[in-house]
């Protein structure tokens, strides 16, 4: 879909890249903040039972993520992605919104990372509506950024370099990803939460 998602592509089919993207932006932090204050609803009605074992829950989980992500463990999910078809039905802010607030869910399309499950369960561990949806729209605003990087691509040759340096990279934001978990894990560990 980020290969989909780009000016030249977008100036193709008459929509405007940079409104297409931005309603795709506000999609994904939309959604990934509404998520992210029902989890944070139910963990403050679990709070009694004691925020201490979320907070532990928590780390063990970012770590299990970055060491499963790490091992190279697919994550359990949805088979699907987002409707494709949609590119050439809608106007580009209908789908790029759409697109957006399914991303920003996280858990209806292709799980690509453990990290998805220990960011739901740390906004949780927030046992707060507001700091959950705080932590759910810094997910949603990152699942959104890799599309502004396609920024400069206006014409073909740029979108074959772009598209090459972004698969390329792929296995290293992965891994990068993956120590990023394990070490926020570790340090919420070492920090005392345990």
């Amino acid at each position: 879909m980020l290969s989909s998602i780009h000016p030249l592509g977008e100036r193709a089919r008459h929509n405007r890249w940079a409104l297409t993207v931005t309603a795709f932006t506000m999609g994904a932090v939309i959604s990934g903040s509404l998520m992210g204050l029902a989890l944070g609803a139910v963990g403050r009605a679990m709070a009694p039972l004691g925020s201490t074992g979320l907070l532990i829950a928590t780390a063990v989980a970012a770590l299990l993520a970055g060491a499963l992500d790490m091992a190279g463990v697919q994550a359990p999910g949805p088979s699907r992605q987002v409707n494709e078809t949609w590119i050439g039905a809608f106007r580009g802010w209908v789908y790029g919104g759409a697109f957006g607030l399914e991303l920003g869910l996280g858990l209806v399309t292709y799980v690509v990372t453990w990290g998805v499950y220990a960011t739901y369960l740390a906004a949780l561990a927030t046992a707060s509506p507001t700091l959950g949806a705080v932590v759910g729209a810094t997910f949603g605003l990152g699942r959104s950024l890799s599309l502004w990087l396609a920024a400069y691509v206006d014409r073909p040759s740029r979108l074959v370099s772009f598209n090459r340096r972004l698969a390329s990279a792929g296995p290293i934001v992965r891994r990068a990803s993956a120590v990023a978990f394990a070490v926020l894990g570790v340090g919420l560990i070492a920090g005392g939460v345990l």
